[in-house]
């Protein structure tokens, strides 16, 4: 399996590869700016350089880049929508620079507007983006927890999307699985897994599913709250992991945590805990 966690760019952003080396992943996700500005500063070329050599070394696949914490692809507000549109843009193409093949985004709010509005919005991004910007990277499209005026919490609303995109094989779908227990997806059981798991294939389609953002909850089934929690100490637990764990389409991809660091547990005691629940 190949497993990894989220790491800092401070320094240069090639420093990235090494902390996710120190840290024993197989694979990593990174920001490529500071996540909450608007402003960024360019690539210059030997930081480029130094970054793809470091990974190609490495054997660490994918690497994997978020958008920032700001951008909102289904904003009512002109001005954040233009400024969400013109981040997304700015991010593929430092994916394309920086050879990333995957960038994951979170579909958005739609702040009161409606999900209707929501949804027009988040497709027109998406589709300027893909105008501005013809490279090689996909764009995988995250599913939420279902917080309030949040889009992209049900496979079907990410469907409806999906199904907009003009240039369709340049999109996937991460699946975070503290945001769909929140959503109201059962994962802790055998056969609630598999109703999911069929669910997605039957909605969206498997072959869609590039990535997994790995996390337990810290609030119940169909809590429609976004907290993340150390792999096993959640609402998901233990026994839960197992079994997402010995799932066969789960198991052949990348996997993210974006689990806590605290006094319990940091980043390679959850990559441990990963480890073992999925050999047992």
């Amino acid at each position: 399996m190949r497993i990894g966690v989220h790491v800092s760019i401070a320094g240069t952003i090639d420093k990235a590869v090494d902390r996710a080396i120190e840290k024993g992943c197989d694979t990593f996700q990174m920001f490529s700016r500071n996540p909450r500005g608007w402003h960024y500063r360019e690539l210059n070329a030997r930081e480029i350089e130094l970054f793809i050599n470091k990974l190609d070394r490495s054997g660490m696949s994918p690497p994997v880049v978020h958008m920032p914490y700001l951008p909102n692809l289904a904003a009512p507000d002109d001005v954040v929508y233009k400024r969400s549109v013109e981040s997304l843009i700015e991010e593929l193409r430092r994916c394309g620079a920086l050879h990333v093949p995957y960038l994951v985004t979170h579909l958005g709010s739609h702040r009161g507007y409606g999900k209707a509005g929501g949804f027009m919005r988040v497709i027109e991004a998406i589709n300027s983006a893909f105008r501005a910007v013809d490279n090689g990277v996909m764009l995988l499209l995250e599913n939420t927890a279902g917080t309030k005026n949040s889009m992209g919490s049900t496979f079907e609303d990410i469907k409806y999307i999906f199904e907009r995109i003009e240039h369709k094989d340049r999109v996937g779908v991460c699946f975070d699985t503290c945001h769909a227990f929140a959503a109201g997806y059962e994962l802790r059981t055998d056969a609630g897994l598999k109703a999911t798991i069929r669910h997605f294939d039957d909605v969206i389609g498997l072959e869609h599913l590039r990535l997994i953002h790995l996390n337990d909850s810290k609030w119940d089934f169909n809590s429609r709250l976004d907290r993340h929690e150390h792999i096993g100490l959640g609402c998901i637990g233990e026994a839960g992991f197992r079994v997402i764990l010995s799932e066969q389409h789960i198991r052949k991809l990348p996997m993210i945590l974006e689990t806590p660091i605290d006094a319990r547990r940091g980043d390679i005691e959850n990559m441990a805990k990963v480890r073992e629940l999925a050999n047992e």
